[in-house]
């Protein structure tokens, strides 16, 4: 007989995931997360992202199960046949950016970014920033709300809703993507290896103050900001079989 999987149940703060929290650990019982075998996450796509950060030093994949709303990241809720969908699920491994963002002070901050790192204005004027990829200058001044960087895993978030492309997860490309782009008008982005270096310098800082933020981390007053794949960081998340990231991200673009 095959040993069961040792499962810890961690819940967001919601009625509904903390409900479904205590009637799993009841039925299937609870480890602490050092100890588990995988990890069972309940609530939304936040949620999993809060989730994916906390246990990246953990060896245990993740498999999220949806007591939020949207749910991209998740399986359906059923609290029956768990360690059978386990079993069966299929494992996507994805990669997360780095940001290495320094402020006003001369201050540098690292963050991780499954889904994006994004540059917004902090006021009522427009951010306007020059952007390098792998240390040659690209564009010399990008006047707009803001700019974001997209993994595969995180291009059907933010950055598809500022009018990015959905990118297969497979795929070894980023998503450069701009958020309503005045200057030069309606400049969409670009799409750039996973390999690149992206650099952007915030232009008249004191007028033009921006934050940098990396999933929920922010930065605020940035004075530059370099972003880059870090593939010493893996996330390994289990999905039902017919419903991993790469059907989502295909089914996404034909609703």
């Amino acid at each position: 007989m095959t040993e069961r999987p040792r499962l810890c149940f961690m819940a967001s703060h919601s009625t509904l995931a903390m409900e479904a929290a205590a009637l799993l650990k009841g039925r299937y019982g609870q480890h602490d997360e050092a100890d588990a075998d995988i990890i069972v996450a309940l609530g939304g796509d936040g949620f999993m992202l809060s989730t994916l950060h906390e246990t990246q030093h953990l060896p245990a994949p993740v498999y999220g199960m949806n007591r939020g709303t949207v749910g991209f990241l998740m399986n359906a809720y059923a609290p029956d046949d768990l360690y059978e969908r386990i079993a069966e699920a299929e494992e996507a491994v994805i990669n997360p950016l780095r940001m290495e963002a320094t402020d006003r002070a001369g201050a540098t901050h690292s963050a991780l970014a499954i889904n994006e790192v994004s540059m917004l204005r902090m006021g009522p004027q427009a951010a306007n920033l020059a952007i390098s990829i792998d240390g040659r200058e690209r564009m010399a001044e990008l006047v707009c709300d803001g700019a974001l960087v997209s993994t595969p895993a995180g291009s059907t978030a933010y950055n598809y809703s500022a009018h990015g492309p959905i990118l297969p997860i497979g795929a070894d490309i980023l998503a450069l993507t701009a958020i309503s782009a005045y200057r030069p008008r309606r400049w969409r982005g670009a799409l750039l290896p996973s390999s690149a270096v992206v650099r952007f310098d915030v232009l008249e800082q004191e007028k033009r103050a921006v934050a940098a933020t990396a999933d929920s981390t922010e930065v605020r007053d940035v004075v530059s900001v370099t972003i880059r794949s870090e593939p010493k960081v893996a996330h390994r998340l289990l999905f039902d079989p017919g419903h991993g990231l790469e059907e989502r991200l295909i089914r996404e673009q034909f609703v």
